[in-house]
């Protein structure tokens, strides 16, 4: 039956390799469940704390659950970092806003991405995509996972003088190198379940070292109270005029930050065509713009598809079965939530770094030989990490991309969606300046 349901044999994959697939993308996920109810309550209150965990839980479980059943790709979703960061900060806290109404202000947006996925816009964008824009976009994203890694391995840290510098060899650095290390080995011995056996052996050390503990109680009991955020949402005070500048914000990140993520993981699983196209295309985004929506509804932010699901790929993830088995962890994480701070950072630092290596080799595949592209997937490249933004960096590959081609006389060339969408990120660059 689950041969049939998710076609693993045409996909060349087993339950097996999917179950090891789904467990690693949770791992490098998990981080997840604590941070961002623990930004939201900075801004909503201390109390909703509880709530923000179990609202994210379920959230990023049912969004990822639904994923893999009716798109059949192994994509993971949850509450996404940096929308979560604007909706507490910059408009909670930022502009005095109630909670309720910014949960409002993503429900709107979330709305109006998934009106443009049932008319074909979001698609027809997609494909406008130059494909050396597109690989340049999966190159930038490898980075930028690799970065996130070397971050919580302590191996970059920041600094004053040149904002990023070589960090102490302490021992979150010493177990991440030594994580690092195995799973490269292991990946060249060709041993399955290397990334998973890596955060393992890395959790262990973290384990024997002290830097996490075993949990007092290993089950946290869920309580009534604990849904105190859902369905507590306020639409009508979001339709406000004087906030649409604010949707606005929402909407362009949401809407080019999953598209990025897409092409990235489907690059590093192959399913992206000679064409630049992807194959059910229109269901993953459909699934991606509902979950803003869920996330609206539960309280937790915006739910969006996850970069980390590069490393269930890479584990050997194919199909739709990854996310089921991501998706039931997340929802067990409700009651088992103690057991998932086993894992600390640095444990699945090796697992990013060695995920963002991997994709980094679509880089041979750019033409570097024409400067229509070669700078715009330069500046997609490069922005990506050193914005910590997704749709910013590709924000500066399309700008660009549109201002060499107009002023080299190849305007023919610029698909009229990708002028728009230029469009579209300049007024969004002008409002973050001015706001």
């Amino acid at each position: 039956m689950i041969e049939r349901m998710f076609d693993l044999h045409h996909n060349n994959t087993t339950v097996a390799q999917e179950i090891m697939a789904g467990m690693v993308t949770f791992m490098t996920m998990a981080y997840i469940i604590f941070v961002n109810p623990s930004i939201l309550a900075e801004a909503m209150g201390k109390e909703y704390l509880p709530a923000l965990t179990v609202a994210t839980c379920l959230a990023a479980g049912i969004a990822t659950i639904c994923m893999g059943l009716l798109s059949n790709s192994p994509f993971a979703l949850a509450s996404g970092m940096g929308l979560n960061a604007f909706a507490a900060y910059g408009v909670i806290l930022g502009m005095k806003l109630p909670w309720p109404t910014v949960m409002g202000i993503i429900f709107i947006e979330g709305t109006i991405v998934t009106l443009l996925v049932l008319t074909n816009v979001r698609e027809w964008v997609m494909d406008a995509i130059p494909l050396d824009l597109k690989r340049a976009m999966g190159v930038g994203i490898g980075l930028f996972i690799a970065f996130i890694g070397l971050k919580n391995a302590s191996l970059v840290v920041t600094d004053p003088v040149t904002y990023l510098t070589f960090g102490q060899l302490g021992q979150e650095s010493l177990i991440a190198l030594a994580g690092l290390i195995l799973t490269a080995v292991l990946i060249v011995r060709k041993i399955k379940g290397s990334i998973l056996l890596g955060i393992l052996f890395s959790s262990l050390l973290g384990l024997w070292l002290g830097l996490a503990k075993f949990p007092d109680s290993w089950v946290m009991t869920v309580r009534p109270e604990y849904f105190s955020t859902f369905f507590k949402l306020d639409i009508r005070s979001a339709l406000h005029l004087g906030l649409a500048t604010t949707i606005f914000t929402f909407l362009i990140t949401d809407f080019f930050d999953t598209m990025g993520t897409i092409v990235a993981v489907g690059e590093e699983a192959g399913f992206i065509t000679k064409e630049g196209k992807f194959p059910r295309l229109r269901s993953v985004l459909l699934i991606d713009s509902l979950a803003a929506v869920l996330g609206a509804l539960f309280g937790c932010s915006s739910v969006t598809t996850y970069v980390e699901s590069t490393a269930g790929v890479a584990e050997g993830g194919r199909t739709g079965l990854t996310s089921v088995v991501t998706g039931l962890l997340f929802v067990l994480a409700v009651f088992i939530a103690p057991v998932v701070c086993l894992v600390p950072s640095c444990a699945t630092a090796p697992a990013l770094i060695m995920v963002g290596v991997l994709m980094l080799s679509v880089v041979k595949t750019i033409r570097w030989d024409d400067m229509t592209v070669a700078l715009p997937a330069a500046l997609t490249i490069l922005m990506i990490p050193l914005t910590f933004s997704i749709s910013k960096g590709i924000g500066y590959g399309f700008i660009s991309y549109v201002l060499i081609c107009v002023l080299t006389g190849k305007g023919r060339q610029i698909h009229p969606l990708m002028a728009v969408s230029s469009v579209a990120f300049g007024i969004d660059f002008f409002l973050s300046s001015i706001g």
